[in-house]
């Protein structure tokens, strides 16, 4: 799949962050910023790979 550019946003929501990409309607969380964003990147591969 080619790499396309997009924009994320996290926030702390009470003892989790929140990632959400601004380009599509996904989110995800973890407990760290870096679990959030790698929990919203792996969320985005589903939805790229189930509407192609």
């Amino acid at each position: 799949m080619p790499k396309i550019n997009l924009k994320n946003v996290v926030w702390k929501e009470g003892e989790y962050y929140v990632a959400q990409c601004l380009n599509v309607d996904v989110s995800s969380f973890g407990k760290t910023k870096k679990e959030a964003l790698a929990n919203l990147d792996e969320a985005l591969d589903l939805y790229f790979e189930d509407s192609t």
